[in-house]
């Protein structure tokens, strides 16, 4: 195998938790509030069955081919020109949404903070720090994950402290036009989640592995709850005006302030948030480095790691040019090709690979009849 190095289940399940929270916890309730308005609460549960899905079929790929990623088991199912070809559309999302990823974190930092700086300089600084950790491996990436997730979390103990500045009657009328709201809410969320398809290049390398579909299990579960409960905070405090804040998170957050000494907790939400960012990145351009070393039949990963960090560099300003273009792609794009290419595609991959084992199945037994 290329990649020596193991991890627990446990860190697996925070990987993936990061994965799709990390960036997800910015941008997602402000374009959730857009179309489900004060049900936006329900969106996260919507979005979670895309994440329970993914989930299943990622797994069922590695119970049928274990030890092996889906770049090298899809040439085993349809071939090796055409699992060639669905390899590199694989390798080739996971660069172009590393890309996408970094130039988000950039734009969110150079609108919110660093204003004087050069976009350019902070996604270099992001993807050479995020080229150190890839290198270092998988085992790095799980112990830096184990790490960072309760401090992520560290935020929501704050919560209760926008008590004073919260209105349960924004609540309120609930599913007042249905439940289709809340489900258009959802598209973009479920997009996200279907992110969980990292499961398939990560579960070779658990140490554990019967316990790897529980623990992706219990990501998809832990990032319902928290998109659910962070939801409900921002609703309860902006109301309707939700859909009116690009990152509604730091709006919320602004309101805190105890005796006039205890404030601008933003700027703490926002250092935890690039500790999520950097694991996010980090496992995106770990997958695609991965994956391409193995499309190549290489013996090292590790060469392919700083040319693939110059593309994900190139990708994330030819891609997206400017921050209008970025949010418009996440809206509207990623919502039907995260799932195609992350749960619709893998789906096709089991139903090809489910038929040629009852195929094969059935040949042996004709072959045994025989032999009787």
């Amino acid at each position: 195998m290329l990649e020596k190095g193991k991890i627990s289940a446990s860190q697996m399940g925070m990987m993936l938790f990061l994965a799709v929270v990390a960036s997800g916890v910015m941008w997602i309730p402000g374009i959730t509030g857009k179309y489900a308005h004060n049900d936006l609460w329900l969106s996260p549960i919507w979005a979670a069955l895309m994440g329970t899905v993914t989930v299943w079929i990622a797994h069922r790929l590695h119970c049928m081919y274990p030890e092996k990623t889906s770049v090298q088991y899809s040439e085993e199912i349809v071939g090796k020109v055409a699992g060639k070809a669905i390899g590199f559309l694989f390798i080739f999302f996971y660069l172009h949404l590393s890309g996408f990823v970094v130039r988000s974190y950039a734009e969110f930092i150079v609108q919110n903070f660093l204003h004087k700086t050069p976009i350019s300089v902070v996604i270099i600084t992001m993807i050479f720090v995020c080229t150190w950790a890839v290198r270092a491996g998988i085992e790095v990436i799980g112990r830096t994950a184990q790490l960072f997730f309760p401090v992520f979390l560290i935020p929501v103990l704050f919560i209760p402290l926008l008590l004073n500045n919260m209105k349960l009657d924004y609540l309120f009328p609930m599913l007042e036009h249905g439940l289709v709201p809340s489900i258009k809410g959802a598209l973009v969320p479920g997009g996200w989640f279907s992110e969980m398809f990292l499961l398939s290049f990560l579960l070779p390398y658990v140490r554990n592995q019967e316990k790897g579909k529980s623990s992706a299990l219990y990501a998809v579960i832990g990032v319902m709850l928290l998109l659910t409960m962070i939801n409900f905070f921002i609703l309860f405090v902006l109301g309707k005006q939700i859909g009116d804040f690009l990152f509604p998170v730091m709006v919320a957050f602004r309101y805190i302030s105890v005796a006039e000494f205890f404030e601008n907790m933003e700027s703490l939400v926002m250092a935890i948030w690039i500790l999520g960012m950097f694991v996010k990145i980090s496992i995106f351009y770990y997958v695609t480095v991965l994956g391409a070393s193995q499309w190549f039949r290489m013996s090292d990963y590790r060469s392919l790691v700083l040319p693939i960090g110059f593309f994900v560099g190139l990708f994330s300003f030819w891609s997206f040019p400017n921050f209008n273009t970025g949010l418009y792609f996440d809206i509207y794009a990623f919502p039907f090709y995260g799932p195609l290419i992350q749960t619709v595609l893998p789906l096709f991959l089991l139903i090809i690979a489910a038929l040629r084992k009852k195929g094969q199945s059935q040949n042996q037994n004709l072959t045994a009849a025989k032999h009787k």
